[in-house]
């Protein structure tokens, strides 16, 4: 009788610190191989804003189309994520029209800066400048409907984790464009199924794509929604 209780005092003895080890193990072991699997990123671009306005970049990009795709319209809330000059804001802002909001988020205090004196200056009000963190666009929780994120994506450097964030921003059925072109993340670029393969860890699905943005020196324009089923879905 002895010996069987020391054994089971035993085991209870393991059992105890195999849970208590254990968090603290996966733990580390999560955190090794999301570092492990960080891609390389671009540099953020920090120059001369008044480089994005080409004056052609409406019909190359077909921006009308996009904004099509991306179902923006008059009273739509939208968020221009990497807003740089605010080029795609001020679109977006005048198609949504007064009942309609744009929030121009960007990491740049400089871009914030930049896009809240050209909205002034163009008798734009519904426009919001948000100064974002490079994980979190700080939108408010369900006030989205179309997000764009236009040559910003390589920039990102955890991506699945701002992806993540955005999510609590998102309203049913809400539409995130995604247009960048090729890369391997480290020359202003990132291959499109890198893309879909992080989008879809972060909870979204791909529901169409194209490449008629081909003409503004970019490859592709992903659209992508939340997938329902996903963990930490609304």
């Amino acid at each position: 009788m002895k010996s069987r209780f020391k054994i089971a005092l035993l085991l209870i003895i393991l059992l105890q610190q195999g849970a208590a080890f254990k968090p603290s193990r996966l733990a580390a072991q999560t955190a090794a191989t999301q570092q492990s699997e960080q891609r390389k990123t671009s540099a953020p671009y920090t120059g001369d804003l008044s480089v994005f306005e080409d004056a052609d970049r409406d019909k190359k990009l077909q921006i009308q189309r996009v904004m099509d795709i991306l179902v923006i319209h008059s009273g739509s809330n939208v968020a221009d994520i990497g807003a740089g000059s605010g080029w795609f804001t001020v679109r977006a802002a005048r198609r949504t029209g007064e009942n309609g909001t744009v929030y121009a988020v960007d990491i740049n205090p400089e871009s914030i800066k930049y896009i809240d004196e050209r909205v002034k200056k163009e008798a734009i009000h519904n426009v919001r400048t948000i100064l974002s963190t490079p994980d979190d666009p700080k939108l408010p929780r369900n006030s989205v409907d179309s997000v764009l994120m236009l040559k910003t994506y390589h920039e990102i450097a955890n991506p699945i984790l701002l992806l993540q964030n955005l999510r609590k921003s998102l309203r049913s059925r809400a539409h995130v464009g995604i247009i960048d072109r090729s890369g391997n993340g480290d020359d202003h670029g990132i291959d499109k199924d890198v893309v879909v393969k992080e989008a879809a860890q972060a909870g979204y699905r791909l529901t169409s794509q194209y490449d008629f943005v081909k003409s503004d020196r970019v490859d592709y324009f992903l659209v992508f929604e939340t997938n329902s089923n996903a963990e930490g879905s609304r």
